[in-house]
């Protein structure tokens, strides 16, 4: 089976503005679970941090709760209350995250146009 060539050249671009420092560095454990922090919280079902550390498809529930941190750390998620719920806390992207997301759209928009 060939290899999608526009595909392998986004990631090498990619991988070039991670390389760079235009992008935070993140291990593929942080990735994931940012995707899909960003994913769930743009559907308007954003998860808790019990759901989170849940995401076992992405690595264990200790892993999770570190690369939970992390993302913190780094402003890339927030814990924030939704409604009137004040007992649930759920992850939500930052600006930071918003700002890294269009950094990574405008390389793949680089990489069609080249296409």
């Amino acid at each position: 089976m060939k290899p999608n060539p526009i595909y392998l050249r986004f990631l090498s671009l990619l991988h070039a503005i991670e390389n760079s420092d235009e992008l935070p560095p993140m291990d593929l454990e942080a990735k994931r679970l940012l995707e899909v922090i960003a994913i769930r919280y743009d559907q308007r079902d954003p998860l808790t941090v019990t759901e989170a550390m849940a995401l076992n498809h992405i690595a264990s529930p200790a892993t999770l709760h570190r690369k939970l941190d992390q993302l913190r750390e780094m402003g890339m998620i927030d814990a924030v209350f939704e409604g009137g719920n004040r007992r649930t806390k759920y992850m939500a992207p930052t600006v930071a995250a918003q700002r890294y997301f269009e950094k990574v759209e405008k390389a793949l928009q680089h990489t069609l146009k080249a296409g």
